[in-house]
This record gives structure tokens, C-alpha cells and sequence, in this order.
């Protein structure tokens, strides 16, 4: 059956959706109830319960055992004791044993990390492949990540070269590439989700799934808020806003590749194929826009916040400059700025000044000559966005009328150009009211 190559999907299915043979039937039965789905990039083998261990966590075990020259044999017997065991119970026949032998020697000659890693998705692509008769693409022939981690413009040439054939069906691992060098490189954490978006562009797909153990997303953390409401869309942009906020069901950086070129995302769970999980879209569907004001509310309590006040500030020239000089110094990123006239705020992750906020402040005070200067050790954001807010009177009356009836004090406040979201900051023993107050106002 020949398909248009702009009618073709591609499917990443993460590690839980790949953890055993039971869950590979369920991945073959996924791919083949839809002849549009041709392009498969898999994570390496997940955690079967939680007692297991992921795939992944057992390399990165065994390359620093074999860095320090200590015994790595029970780690890397559990590797392959995975792998024969899914290759046994799908009936397959390739010696996934044999191939991840050689990593034990290449382990004592002493490969990088990001190799050692790589090698989780590699041979459950393999094994994929095998099971759906697929062609097998090795990812670090045809994706190159620059020096900075992201994907370099040549990949999108190589990788649509050699998924060309619109009538073939493909597995290519996902999480890793290769540098310009030749070197086999990871990209971060979740990893396989970039993969699959630039899988996707590559092909100039029709839409990118990303297959998971849950239902699409929620619109709000349901360790939090009792049965929140699942979103049917989400906008790339709200669903960047969310990610970073703390929504972590796919990978930040995974939105870039398919975002550019107006490729669509669907969010589904491998355990429910039937769900029509969460369409993240360019523009949201009349329908969806008027359901709701805003598309969810997410944040997180790992944040430390610095507050510098000077008696005419907006008219000393470079001071932002020489602030933002000193952190960069002490290699420390800005989450947030939030000013006034005579003040400015800066809120950081708490881990990036811990162990050295008395060093940080005292260079502040050289460079700066503050009037004050004050240290918040912890502070929770919260990020009420939506798309819809900007055109909408009454949006801020909403979010503080809501945090004032639970009597959550507000410490921050801060607002995009875009107008796409609202962030507050709280202390983090109001954080888990806050949120609750903030969804019950939108949302009920």
C-alpha cells in the first residue's frame, strides 16, 4: 500500500510501553491498526513494576562500575537476562544475547557514558524491528547534535533520506545521535521524545504520537487536585508554558522540531489505545476554545529567589547589566525577573546558590551597592496559563480573588508580554492550596 509521505505517522513509545513481550504485543497491535503509522522510534526497556529497574539506570551503573574497575556482573547479567527474556517470549531469534555481550568488553575498554546509554534504546530497536519486520535505522548514522545538545539543520536531510520510502515501515532508536566528530551522544533525560519529533520532521510526518502510560495530559498534577479534568488540546506554546512548570509528560525540548513546521502531537497511552489522549496543535479547535479560560495550572517548589532594592535604580545605567554579570560569573541561570522602580527580583532553581548564597550576596553588594539585599531560600511558582487569557477582562481578579479566599499570601507576581500565562510565587506550605484554589476557580 503506498502512502503519501505527508500521511505518514510516526509513533515513539516510551519505556513503560516497552518494559516486556507483553507490552511489545501491545506496541505491534498499536503500530499495525493504522497503515499510516510507519516510522517507530522506541525508549529502552522501563521498569515492569516498581520494585524493577529501568534499563537505562543499569547501564549507567555498569559504566561507572567499570570506570572505578569495580565488579559490574550483576547489573549487566540483569541487562541481558531483560532482553533474552523478551526475545524468548516474542518467539524471536537474533542473539540479542550475543550483541549485548560485546558491550562487557567495551565497557573495560572504557566507552563513553553516553555510549554506554545509548545502547538500552539501540538493542530494543533491534529487537522491535525483528518483531515487526521492520527496517532497522541506526540513529547515529542521521541524526547529529551539535556541541550544545540540540539537533544540527544537516539531520533533517539525512534522516528524511533514509526514511524515504513511504511504502517501508522503520524503527529507529530514540535518545541518542551522534556529535560532529562521529561520537555516539545522548541528548538529555526523556530524550526519546526530541528523537521522535525529529523523526517526524525529517519524514514531513502528518502527525507525531508519542505513546506513554498515561492518558494524555492532565490539567492539573492529580497527586494535588482529585480528578482533574484531561485536556483534549493544548497549543505548542501553553504546552511549553506547562512543561517547564512542572507538566512532565514529554521532554521540553521535544516540542522544537515538529512546533516549526505545524506537525501535531497526540499524547496516548499504550495500555488504552482506545483514548483519544491529548492533540497539542498550533490553534485550538473552536470547540475546545470555548470550554475553557485557560489550558491548565502547574508549578514547582524548587526555587530560591534573591531581592535587590537601591533608591533610584531605574535611573543608574547598567545596573541590570552588572546584576545579571555577577550571576553569570557564578554560573547561575535566571528562571524569573520580576522589578519595580527601586527593586528587582531574581528567581533561580535553589540548587544552583546552595552551599554559596553568602558568596553570591557578598559579590552582589560589591558590584551593586544596594540599599538592601534579601535571600528567600524557598520559593513555589505557579503557572496559571492559557491562550485565551489575553482577550479575556477579569483574568487577574480571578487568580488572586482565589489565593485570597484560601489565604495563600502572594510573594511574586509576574506576567509575559504574550500574556499567556500568569505566575505567582508562594510559600511552598501554601503551594498545594494554591494550586487547588487556582484550578477550582478556572475549571469548576
Amino acid at each position: 500500500m503506498q502512502q503519501g509521505s505527508s500521511s505518514r505517522v510516526v509513533c515513539k513509545f516510551g519505556g513503560s510501553s516497552l518494559a516486556s513481550a507483553t507490552q511489545f504485543r501491545k506496541v505491534r497491535a498499536i503500530v499495525e491498526a493504522d497503515p499510516r503509522r510507519r516510522i517507530v522510534v522506541p525508549s529502552a526497556p522501563g521498569k515492569r513494576d516498581s520494585k524493577d529497574a529501568k534499563i537505562t539506570d543499569l547501564l549507567y551503573l555498569c559504566h561507572h562500575a567499570a570506570s572505578i574497575d569495580a565488579d559490574f556482573s550483576g547489573p549487566f547479567r540483569q541487562i541481558i537476562e531483560r532482553y533474552e527474556e523478551i526475545e524468548r517470549e516474542l518467539g524471536l531469534a537474533i542473539g540479542i544475547a550475543a550483541q549485548v555481550e560485546t558491550l562487557r568488553g567495551e565497557f573495560a575498554r572504557g566507552v563513553s557514558a553516553d555510549y554506554a546509554a545509548s545502547r538500552g534504546e539501540h538493542f530494543c530497536a533491534r529487537l522491535l524491528a525483528a518483531y515487526l519486520d521492520a527496517e532497522f535505522v541506526e540513529a547515529a548514522d542521521c541524526i547529529v547534535i551539535g556541541s550544545q545538545g540540540m539537533v544540527m539543520p544537516e539531520t533533517y536531510e539525512l534522516l528524511g533520506a533514509r526514511l524515504a520510502d513511504p511504502a517501508r515501515r522503520y524503527v529507529i532508536p530514540g535518545f541518542y545521535g551522534r556529535d560532529v566528530e562521529g561520537r555516539v551522544r545522548t541528548f538529555s533525560r526523556g530524550g526519546s521524545d526530541v528523537s521522535g519529533a525529529v523523526a517526524a520532521r525529517a519524514a514531513h510526518a502528518g502527525l507525531y504520537e508519542n505513546w506513554t502510560d498515561v492518558p494524555g495530559m492532565l490539567m492539573a498534577d492529580p497527586r494535588i487536585v482529585d480528578n482533574p479534568r484531561p485536556m483534549a488540546e493544548v497549543t505548542y506554546a501553553e504546552i511549553r508554558e506547562l512543561s517547564y512548570m512542572g507538566a512532565s509528560v514529554l521532554h521540553d525540548e521535544a516540542m522544537a522540531p515538529v512546533r516549526e513546521v505545524g506537525i501535531p502531537v497526540n499524547i496516548r497511552n499504550t495500555n488504552d489505545p482506545a483514548h483519544p489522549g491529548t492533540r497539542i496543535v498550533s490553534r485550538l479547535s473552536p470547540e475546545v476554545e470555548k470550554s475553557t479560560l485557560i489550558a491548565g495550572v502547574a508549578g514547582k517548589t524548587n526555587f530560591a529567589m534573591i531581592t535587590i532594592g537601591k533608591h533610584l535604580m531605574n535611573r543608574e545605567v547598567g545596573f541590570i547589566y552588572r546584576l545579571l554579570g555577577v550571576l553569570e560569573h557564578n554560573g547561575i541561570s535566571i528562571e524569573q525577573c520580576p522589578s519595580s522602580i527601586d527593586t528587582v527580583s531574581v528567581v533561580m532553581d535553589a540548587a544552583q546558590v546552595e552551599g554559596r548564597v553568602e558568596h553570591v550576596i557578598d559579590e552582589l553588594r560589591r558590584t551593586l551597592e544596594p540599599d538592601e539585599i534579601d535571600f528567600v531560600p524557598q520559593v513555589a511558582l505557579i503557572a496559571i496559563v492559557g491562550e485565551g487569557m489575553a482577550h479575556t477582562v477579569g483574568i487577574a481578579a480571578k487568580v488572586f480573588g482565589a489565593l485570597a479566599e484560601s489565604r495563600v499570601n502572594v510573594r511574586l507576581i509576574n506576567q509575559g508580554p504574550s500574556e499567556l500565562n500568569i505566575i505567582v510565587g508562594v510559600a511552598p506550605e501554601d503551594y498545594a492550596r494554591a494550586v487547588r484554589a487556582l484550578y477550582a476557580a478556572f475549571v469548576n
